[in-house]
């Protein structure tokens, strides 16, 4: 007896006939069975569904590339890699053997460091919020800190005069680059001037060495001319340190916030047609410090804190389709079993979305949701996608940055990550969460254990 076929309410949708028609080109679907030649059924069949996967090869890659295009535009460059961005100590560690420092901006991060072999001198200690304890550590160890406000700077002072100690400080400029609205929040002003009150009360301090200036003037930045400014604006700085104080800056930082190849939200065309290449942010930055009029032997150390540029294109989620169903509108619903709590970028980036398996000819727009109670766990909305059924598997690409450190427990617990290294092989890097796991900080009062007797 043949089996029964499940019933659905059937709809009128449109189709595309040959290359192109009245309604414009076809769409079409591509497949990603694999990840660095894994099979993605191979990958969630050990390690479960949803499952984070990461690639060592691109994120070595993507490293290299990089360092090999601001070295050949400026003699002098060190990356230092942007804890926050992804701090899982596999990543980290393949950052790190790939020459890269640690940039961190919160004490936790500090310790992450610290515990992973990173010496405080090669440590960029970034945030305006850090504790008495973690500067007076931070001091101790050498590490470079990044003074965010004057309370900080007042902090430090008190540390090296009762503890006589002497500190490696940075200041964090924030200036008008162009692009609104400003980020102000952070460091001292220059155009205000404030940041010149900062380094001139640095300089009084003789327990205060003042060796590089840094900025960081947003997130996801696509103009390359913006950091062209920026940097100049800072060789402006030290050029003046350099003829008042007879100051040689060891660097100048200029922060991250490279554009990654995902697309925005209500953006129109796709990221790779808008988005700056790694080439041209590096000429920006290279012409704008090379305004810096000095002997090329004291040209300071350029640092980058490059994070999502590095990382987004490493990282993939495998998830598994749940259920399909039909609107109000009549629109194909897709329910998956990741959520936002997972992909918390699904909130400005529309990810590139591809089935596992061979996909059915019919396709039509859809909403990918996620297995949460919220009606804002959506993942993808206005997607082309054939359809699928109960128990296929989804790819979301470019999801390295941010997703594995602003990811949240909530109704479902945090999946297994796995890398899957230069040899073919795959490594667990990060367990999932159990509910053992979730507990063991809980303390249940003794009086609520008790039965209350009806």
């Amino acid at each position: 007896m043949a089996e029964k076929k499940t019933y659905e309410r059937p709809v009128v949708t449109k189709h595309q006939s040959g290359i192109m028609n009245k309604f414009g080109s076809g769409p079409s679907t591509s497949v990603r069975d694999n990840i660095d030649g894994v099979l993605i059924k191979d990958l969630a069949g050990k390690f479960g569904s949803p499952l984070f996967v990461l690639s060592e090869k691109t994120i070595r890659q993507n490293q290299r590339n990089a360092y090999r295009v601001f070295k050949n535009r400026y003699p002098r460059v060190q990356f230092a890699w942007s804890y926050k961005t992804n701090y899982l100590d596999a990543v980290c560690s393949v950052f790190h053997q790939e020459g890269s420092w640690a940039e961190v901006v919160s004490e936790f991060e500090y310790r992450k460091a610290r515990a992973l072999g990173i010496p405080g001198e090669h440590i960029i200690f970034n945030g305006p919020e850090k504790s008495i304890e973690a500067l007076r550590t931070a001091i101790r160890e050498g590490a470079m800190i990044h003074i965010d406000h004057f309370d900080e700077l007042y902090h430090i002072v008190e540390l090296t005069d009762t503890e006589t100690l002497k500190a490696r400080v940075a200041i964090r400029v924030n200036m008008d680059v162009g692009v609104y609205p400003l980020w102000d929040r952070f460091g001292f002003n220059y155009e205000n001037g404030e940041a010149w009150q900062a380094i001139k009360r640095i300089v009084a301090n003789p327990r205060l060495s003042l060796i590089g200036l840094h900025t960081h003037i947003g997130t996801y930045m696509m103009s390359a001319e913006a950091y062209r400014v920026a940097a100049s604006k800072l060789a402006g700085l030290a050029k003046s340190m350099h003829d008042e104080f007879s100051i040689t800056l060891d660097y100048i930082d200029v922060g991250g916030g490279f554009a990654s190849q995902n697309t925005l939200i209500g953006q129109y065309l796709p990221a790779e047609e808008v988005v700056p290449s790694l080439e041209q942010y590096a000429d920006a930055i290279a012409s704008g410090l090379f305004q810096l009029s000095i002997k090329p032997e004291d040209l300071p150390t350029l640092i980058l804190e490059t994070g999502r540029a590095l990382i987004d294109n490493a990282g993939y989620l495998i998830t598994t389709v749940i259920a399909n169903k039909r609107l109000s509108t009549g629109r194909r619903a897709i329910i998956v079993d990741a959520g936002v709590n997972l992909m918390f970028t699904s909130f400005w980036y529309k990810h590139k979305v591809q089935p596992a398996q061979q996909p059915s000819v019919h396709t039509e727009d859809a909403v990918i949701y996620g297995p949460l109670c919220m009606n804002i766990d959506v993942l993808r909305d206005g997607i082309v996608l054939p359809t699928l059924k109960q128990g296929d598997r989804l790819v979301l690409n470019h999801v390295g940055a941010y997703n594995m450190t602003q990811w949240m427990q909530f109704i479902t617990m945090r999946p297994n990550v796995v890398m899957v290294m230069e040899d073919g092989t795959v490594e667990l890097i990060r367990k999932a969460e159990t509910l053992e796991y979730l507990a063991q900080q809980e303390v249940l009062p003794a009086r609520l254990k008790e039965k209350k007797s009806r």
